[in-house]
């Protein structure tokens, strides 16, 4: 996937935002990270559960995120080593993990 398509899906779910934060495209959901972006490398970082992290981290051009929590972050060295249905519904996992943390009537707005 390139990284136009790959922004446009992102921005296509509900709620998203846009913006740089440490020099990297980021794509929020109030205002809370889901998906970084290294516009250079086009690595990015996406949150997993703890359980999703070991298969995924063992698999080629995936490893744990630097500067992120233990375990619940992976870096994915490009958009190309998952398949685009693979990446689509890792980075709406990401947006849905996140999005489990904020407060009830937050997530409320975007389930429905």
């Amino acid at each position: 996937m390139d990284i136009e398509t790959f922004r446009t899906y992102c921005l296509s779910l509900a709620g998203t935002t846009e913006g740089m934060k440490w020099e990297h495209l980021c794509f929020m959901i109030e205002e809370k990270i889901f998906v970084l972006v290294d516009l250079d490398t086009r690595g990015f970082c996406i949150k997993c559960s703890a359980e999703e992290f070991e298969e995924l981290a063992a698999r080629d051009g995936v490893k744990q995120a630097p500067h992120f929590a233990k375990k619940q972050w992976i870096f994915v060295d490009n958009l190309e080593v998952f398949g685009n249905a693979e990446l689509k519904k890792l980075v709406e996992r990401s947006r849905e993990l996140v999005l489990s943390k904020l407060p009830k009537k937050t997530q409320a707005k975007y389930n429905g």
